[in-house]
């Protein structure tokens, strides 16, 4: 992982700033800071950001709108900070797009690890488990080192969990993933983590890439089980 990788660190309390910029920049990171909604999204055009660490509660926009906004313009990892217990707003990031949230309070060792987990898959970002830089699977074409995905022809975007989703299940056609499974393959480890919120990265790429999300022949749930992908 590069540590020239540079991370948009959005929140309001200069306490949480400081808390989270010392130990990122000891780890070799550059720290771009925003406090409110208006300055993220300035400071995200202005920068070359690798990840984005952003806040629910914050003054102008808040981050679901952040991120709502991010996501239709970029690819960018986003972890979302969170209230604790506030299961509301983290479904809500979910469905925006957000690839992981952390609930406060949190530990700093917790925090490096999702933030170092997250840019290594960016920076070496497909998990197949084999060697193929194309997977193609009649309908669905994906193409691994260049990070794009054709369903019938034509192109689709995928943020990056989505794509990364797409080419564990897709790598192994037939296979069937638990969501712990899918957690650990995607994040390292399925600590601290709600195994559900796989449940909102399926739907979101469903409706992606299948013809009719409702009834998938590509990506088949496996009752009491989990998630594999159709076996030609």
């Amino acid at each position: 992982m590069p540590s020239t990788s540079t991370i948009l660190l959005v929140d309001d309390e200069d306490s949480i700033q400081t808390l989270l910029t010392y130990p990122l920049e000891r780890d070799g990171y550059t720290v771009v800071q925003a406090r409110d909604g208006e300055e993220a999204l300035r400071r995200f055009a202005e920068e070359s950001v690798d990840l984005v660490v952003l806040d629910v509660m914050l003054p102008k926009l808040d981050g679901l709108e952040v991120c709502k906004r991010l996501r239709s313009e970029s690819t960018v990892p986003i972890i979302m900070l969170t209230a604790r217990g506030d299961e509301l707003d983290k479904v809500l990031g979910l469905e925006l797009g957000a690839d992981d949230y952390i609930t406060k309070p949190f530990s700093i060792r917790e925090f490096r690890s999702r933030v170092r987990a997250l840019l290594r898959r960016a920076v070496t970002p497909h998990l197949a488990a084999n060697r193929e830089d194309v997977i193609d699977r009649g309908e669905l074409r994906i193409d691994l080192p260049r990070r794009t995905v054709e369903v019938r022809g034509e192109p689709v975007q995928l943020t990056y969990i989505e794509f990364e989703l797409l080419a564990v299940l897709a790598s192994s056609p037939g296979v069937v993933f638990t969501r712990r499974d899918l957690l650990e393959r995607l994040r390292g480890s399925a600590d601290y983590r709600e195994p559900r919120t796989i449940d909102v990265h399926v739907r979101h790429l469903r409706e992606k890439i299948e013809e009719d999300p409702s009834a998938p022949r590509l990506i088949l749930t496996i009752r009491g089980a989990g998630y594999r992908f159709r076996a030609d």
